[in-house]
């Protein structure tokens, strides 16, 4: 078999690597569940690689997305539940269905999206997921609430921003960034005396409670939480590898330096802008 440029080739790599008599043991014996992890790491993958600005990792990367959507294609086509075809459907119908504007028939191109089109598509096409799973017995995994349809496995940070953003659509959203900085303050002050009492699962509550908050500030300032974390994230590492090398060339290591040391050297990288 060789590389080929059509997702045809690639789907048969998968059959081939999943034959139970031909194919890799490894392939062979993953389940939905087990390979679920590469599924977010490749995912974070594509980000980093974005956030580098380096397109010789994205094309790698999202070819090793893209590698998880046929694996998990090609187990439910082994249990006759759905095909990559199925898939690749789905989401053409979804993105016509969602943009009459460019789609549609010349009278829906020249209307534009109407003002509230969006929201209603939606919740067509929501009533048709729960019509569709009913017809086919399927649950609704405990689903009874407003905010319920935000998914629990989502990173803290993105589901908060969910939740908050979901919540708003009905009204329960504070009406500007300012007053969000009062209840950070009242969060903080929370926090405070959670930790001079000293019991754990309060400090804890109350800590959950400001990042609660502090992604809100962000939605309000049109930030997201999880990208403002990654460039602090990244802002931290460079500035300690700058004390690194600074430490290595003066002969000390970081295990030898004082923390007096290396704080005057992280302030030399910021003085530098890193």
């Amino acid at each position: 078999m060789k590389p080929s440029r059509n997702i045809e080739g690639l789907l048969e790599i998968m059959a081939a690597l999943r034959d139970p008599q031909t194919g890799c043991p490894w392939d062979v014996e993953q389940n939905f569940r087990s390979i679920a992890q590469y599924t977010l790491e490749e995912t974070y993958e594509v980000i980093d690689a974005i956030e580098r600005d380096d397109m010789d990792d994205l094309r790698q990367e999202l070819g090793d997305m893209l590698l998880q959507v046929v694996f998990h294609s090609r187990m439910a086509e082994e249990q006759g539940s759905f095909s990559f075809a199925d898939v690749v459907e789905a989401i053409t119908t979804k993105m016509i269905r969602r943009h009459p504007h460019v789609f549609g028939d010349e009278e829906a191109r020249a209307a534009g999206m109407a003002k509230g089109a969006w929201n209603r598509i939606k919740a067509e096409e929501k009533a048709e997921r729960a019509a569709r799973r009913k017809a086919l017995g399927l649950a609704e995994h405990g689903k009874q609430g407003f905010l319920d349809e935000i998914p629990s496995s989502f990173p803290a940070l993105t589901r908060a921003l969910k939740l908050q953003q979901q919540a708003a659509k009905v009204g329960f959203d504070w009406s500007e960034a300012t007053p969000i900085l009062d209840k950070i303050a009242e969060e903080t002050g929370e926090l405070k005396a959670a930790m001079t009492e000293g019991k754990k699962a309060d400090i804890a509550e109350e800590y959950g409670d400001l990042l609660f908050a502090m992604v809100n500030l962000g939605r309000h300032l049109d930030l997201d939480a999880e990208t403002a974390l990654r460039a602090a994230n990244n802002k931290f590492q460079r500035r300690f590898h700058f004390i690194e090398e600074k430490l290595k060339e003066r002969g000390r290591s970081l295990e030898q330096a004082s923390l007096d040391e290396m704080e005057a050297i992280w302030l030399e990288a910021k003085k530098a802008g890193l």
